[in-house]
């Protein structure tokens, strides 16, 4: 498991290698990441019993990223009528089944796919286009998956203490230390890259990669409910698409308004 999981881990990080330096080859590895991981969640609340709209879910949420890398936007609030408006369709679309059982539960979780997934790990995109976008987007990816594979490495091998058992019985608060460590190493690899002051990088470090943990425990927590180990089999010794995204879904959306709005709000 620890040879496959190495050996995932240099193919994706070769695959990243290659896509960064272009926004369009950005916006189509996240377009694609964001189908598979839509899937995955989709299924997911099947196995559990619940009717959804699966395919209609994932065609709305590859639009979203479709639409910020070329640049299409309606309206500047383009985002909230895009929401209305699916919710708006799948109400219409609830009207063709034969029983009204489960209805509020469907939509519900139809469009919270749609969030978690497609939007929060959209920002990706967003991150990339900023001015200085390429080393925003390392970093972000450094500080994420750093404290994942700190989290990792350190819980395996040192974790005694259990985090939250309740959720995933193997995560430890050693690991928990380690990753944060990580995640902090990344983001001062990270002045290479951008124009940010170290102290500001050290507390970007540690935001988010606290961030990245809760993250990665949000996704432990709705597997649990599911009643799955792994949200699918896509990447060996890893797992599937969510497995691999969980962290970045709450670090990109924070990053990307921290870099927007507070850091270089003042350069």
């Amino acid at each position: 498991m620890l040879f496959k999981r190495i050996l995932t881990s240099i193919l994706l990080i070769g695959m990243i290698a290659l896509v960064v330096s272009s926004q369009l080859l950005v916006g189509l590895v996240v377009t694609l990441f964001i189908i598979g991981g839509l899937y995955e969640f989709f299924t997911m609340l099947e196995k559990k019993g619940i009717i959804i709209y699966k395919y209609f879910g994932i065609a709305i949420g590859t639009i979203i990223p479709l639409s910020i890398m070329f640049r299409f936007e309606l309206t500047r609030g383009w985002e909230l009528f895009f929401a209305v408006l699916g919710l708006l369709s799948l109400i219409l679309m609830q009207f063709r089944r034969h029983q009204n059982s489960g209805v509020i539960v469907g939509i519900s979780t139809t469009l919270f796919g749609i969030l978690y997934v497609s939007w929060f790990f959209s920002f990706l995109i967003r991150i990339r286009h900023l001015e200085q976008g390429l080393g925003l987007l390392v970093t972000v990816l450094l500080i994420t998956k750093l404290g994942d594979i700190g989290a990792y490495v350190v819980g395996s091998r040192l974790g005694k203490t259990p985090l939250m058992p309740r959720i995933s019985p193997h995560k430890s608060v050693e690991g928990a230390a380690g990753g944060l460590l990580f995640s902090i190493l990344g983001a001062l690899i990270g002045k290479t890259l951008v124009s940010i002051p170290y102290p500001q990088l050290v507390l970007l470090g540690i935001f988010i990669g606290v961030l990245g943990e809760v993250g990665d425990l949000s996704e432990s927590l709705m597997k649990r409910d599911c009643g799955v180990k792994d949200s699918g089999n896509s990447f060996p010794g890893i797992g599937g698409f969510q497995d691999l995204m969980d962290s970045l879904l709450f670090t990109a959306p924070v990053f990307y308004f921290l870099c927007s709005y507070v850091i270089f709000r003042h350069y």
